[in-house]
């Protein structure tokens, strides 16, 4: 199965305030809020939510189609992402810009305050996919994740002329779509993927039901924190999926990515939605496990141990032949 994934790429600077920010909020002074927050640690990682999704694609033994747009500086990020299995050769190289950055701290309740700094971005939008479904001779799935909005609506009418399968995963970006932007975005999606603030959040922008959104996507897609993920649709029974069990959480950043990884990976080895599930929420906790979004290592036969654990032994017996030796 050949999927492109389109989205940011981007380097984090990830800090971690070692208190509570609800701790130092006044609640009738947010008007006016001034502060400055002393952190104990930074962490400079690669990331962006496309190149995460690619990257943990690649850790279960997939080529993903890295698509989007960075800076001349994105040589040894592409080194990287290449050495880990990322086919690189549609990302588009900015002549004036930086590749993308992402400053996050965390504090100890896993709050995050964050600011995203588009860089190279902007320039996603100039991207077009006939080049590379004609290079790979047919992509069978997109993933449109969070990025440059003009880019994203690029790409969602582009698979819909083309006839091309894609997954609609506005991510953060909802926050600037207006109602017609995010029916643009979603019209025709095979899958939507949201958590769950974004889904009410998307109904609310959309003025659209929950049902009537099922109209409009074939699968719906709800992660859910550690409440696990809700998968629904029209004419199939809901389904929920527990969050695998973790050892320690150490960084929420990127765990949504991890699940998308995850879960469109088992997809196109051929497994149902709940596997599918299932994989995504393990990979998604072997990030949580970790700080930063491309630090983990799948490693086969504790990957399916943990499977196990989490979901039983025919889950973890039908994953195994697909994980790379």
């Amino acid at each position: 199965m050949k999927i492109a994934v389109t989205g940011s790429i981007a380097t984090d600077h990830l800090m971690h305030f070692p208190g509570r920010f609800a701790d130092q909020l006044i609640a009738d002074q947010l008007d006016k809020v001034s502060l400055s927050f002393l952190v104990d640690d930074l962490v400079v990682r690669r990331g962006g939510v496309a190149a995460n999704i690619a990257f943990g694609m690649g850790q279960l033994g997939l080529r993903p189609l890295l698509i989007g747009a960075v800076g001349a500086d994105f040589a040894d990020y592409r080194s990287w992402l290449e050495r880990h299995g990322v086919d690189c050769d549609s990302v588009h190289i900015s002549e004036v810009a930086h590749t993308a950055r992402f400053v996050c701290t965390t504090d100890n309740d896993l709050c995050q305050i964050a600011s995203f700094y588009a860089g190279a971005m902007s320039e996603a939008r100039n991207i077009e996919l006939g080049p590379v479904n004609e290079r790979v001779d047919g992509l069978d799935l997109v993933v449109i994740s969070a990025n440059d909005p003009a880019a994203m609506l690029r790409h969602s009418t582009e698979c819909r002329e083309r006839g091309l399968p894609f997954a609609a995963d506005p991510s953060q970006q909802l926050a600037r779509m207006g109602g017609e932007d995010v029916l643009g975005l979603i019209d025709g999606a095979e899958f939507l993927l949201t958590n769950e603030y974004e889904k009410s959040l998307l109904e609310t922008k959309s003025g659209l039901s929950d049902a009537q959104v099922l109209d409009r996507v074939k699968i719906r897609v709800t992660t859910l924190g550690k409440n696990g993920v809700e998968i629904t649709g029209n004419g199939m029974e809901r389904l929920h999926v527990p969050v695998a069990r973790e050892i320690k959480a150490y960084d929420p950043t990127g765990v949504g990515d991890g699940f998308r990884a995850g879960f469109f990976s088992a997809l196109s080895w051929g497994l149902g939605l709940e596997r599918a599930a299932q994989v995504g929420a393990l990979l998604a906790t072997l990030v949580l496990e970790t700080v930063g979004t491309q630090e983990y290592e799948v490693r086969s036969d504790l990957f399916v141990k943990r499977l196990s654990e989490s979901y039983g032994d025919a889950a973890a017996e039908e994953v195994r032949p697909h994980l790379p030796l």
